[in-house]
């Protein structure tokens, strides 16, 4: 079974930004939130650019280091970016890899800090 749809359904629905490039920076896909986020830069048409296009040269460099260390050890996945404030969310970059554990490329990741005041279960 292709799972790609699933995947892409779930991303989709995410309620924070995803971008997910390949390992020469090149942006393969946003989420909806992440288009619109990004809107004031191209939104969708960030797609198939380059990430470097976009970041100034220290968080290249940080970048380039993350990358260098996820191709040190399939173990190596994940490493905390920045708090960002307006989204009460912490901002990680990921490494997805293949099903043989090879870095294919990374992503943006948030988790929320905030609190959730909704009741459970609530239907809006």
């Amino acid at each position: 079974m292709d799972m790609t749809n699933f995947f892409k359904g779930y991303a989709d629905i995410e309620q924070s930004p995803i971008v997910i490039c390949d390992l020469s920076y090149r942006i393969l896909y946003l989420n909806p939130y992440a288009e619109n986020m990004y809107s004031a830069y191209g939104g969708k048409a960030l797609v198939g650019k380059l990430l470097n296009s976009y970041i100034d040269e220290e968080t290249k460099s940080k970048v380039d280091m993350v990358i260098e260390w996820f191709k040190e050890s399939p173990e190596n996945n994940r490493v905390f970016g920045f708090h960002d404030k307006s989204l009460h969310t912490d901002a990680y970059i990921v490494a997805l890899r293949d099903k043989s554990g090879e870095l294919i490329g990374f992503s943006s990741r948030h988790e929320y800090r905030m609190i959730w005041q909704d009741p459970p279960y609530q239907f809006d």
